[in-house]
């Protein structure tokens, strides 16, 4: 199964602050908020939701096709995702803007404050699905990540139009969008990922209900935190999975794209749903304990003495012959 992986691509600037965001927050005063937070670290890591999502397939041996914007700058990110079993063959080049940039500050409670400067992602609507499929034959599924909006509404409109299964994950890009937006990116896609917050505001925002969402996409996956994974099909049982027990929590910056890579992997290698999840949440739980998204290595014996730890033998009989 080829699966291309659509969305941003930037570089993370993560600063930890030692102390709680919530004590310098004064109730009657946040609609005029002035605050600077003198932080202790920082680290300046590889990230970008899709570029996240690919590093994660290529180091379970999926072979990712990461589609997605970049600037000149790219070139020493480039070579790092294709040692790592990516395909970076379809990602577009600006002539004159850089990476773009996700500046984050993680409090003592692992709450974050960021922002995000676009940057070359804004030429990512210029880039055709076809020629992707010209260079590397059918697609099987497009995971359609936070991006450029018009890049999503775009590769969405294509899908639909060549026929080629799409994953609506718009995450970030969701508080911008209005209910209409929202209703085009999903209705007809093959999977609908999103964390429960956002599960509650598709649904503020598209007049939709709980069952009127799951009636317009194949399946929808919601993220629970530390409690997994819920997974829904119209007229099947709920699937639910837990996390693996975690040895750390170092950075959550990363663990959504890291469940997403090992979710993915899992539809790619032909496994079920439930095992799909149980990859994604082992993946993203490895994440969780490493500071930086891209910065864990994945040992294929360590990685299953936990899923199977985790998840018992019988899943890992699964889902062991598919790990690089």
């Amino acid at each position: 199964m080829r699966i291309a992986v659509s969305g941003s691509i930037a570089t993370d600037h993560l600063m930890t602050f030692p102390g709680r965001f919530a004590d310098q927050l004064v109730a009657d005063q946040l609609h005029t908020v002035s605050l600077s937070f003198l932080v202790d670290t920082l680290d300046v890591r590889r990230g970008g939701v899709a570029a996240n999502i690919c590093f994660g397939m290529g180091q379970l041996g999926a072979r990712p096709v990461l589609v997605g914007a970049a600037g000149g700058d790219f070139a020493e990110y480039r070579s790092w995702l294709d040692r790592h079993g990516v395909d970076t063959g379809s990602v577009r080049i600006s002539d004159v803007l850089h990476t773009a940039r996700f500046v984050c500050t993680t409090d003592t409670d692992h709450n974050q404050i960021g922002s995000f400067y676009t940057g070359a992602m804004s030429e990512a609507r210029l880039i055709e699905l076809q020629s992707v499929v010209d260079r590397v034959g059918a697609l099987d599924l497009v995971h359609i990540g936070a991006d450029d909006p018009e890049a999503m509404f775009r590769h969405t409109e294509e899908c639909r139009s060549r026929d080629i299964p799409f994953a609506a994950d718009y995450s970030q890009q969701l508080a911008r969008m209005e209910g209409e937006e929202i209703r085009d990116l999903t209705d007809g896609a093959a999977y609908l990922f999103a964390n429960e917050y956002e599960t509650a505001l598709i649904e503020r925002k598209t007049g939709w209900s709980a069952d009127e969402v799951l009636s317009r996409v194949g399946t929808r996956v919601t993220t629970l935190g530390a409690r997994g994974v819920r997974i829904e099909r119209a007229g099947e049982p709920v699937i639910e999975v837990g996390c693996p027990e975690e040895e750390k929590k170092a950075d959550p910056t990363g663990v959504g794209d890291a469940f997403r890579a090992g979710f993915l992997s899992g539809l790619a290698w032909g496994v079920s749903l439930e095992r799909s999840a149980q990859v994604g949440c082992m993946l993203a739980t490895l994440v969780i304990e490493t500071v930086g998204t891209q910065e864990y290595a994945l040992s294929r014996s360590h990685f299953m003495e936990r899923f199977t730890k985790a998840y018992g033998a019988d899943a890992a009989a699964e889902v062991q012959a598919h790990i690089r």
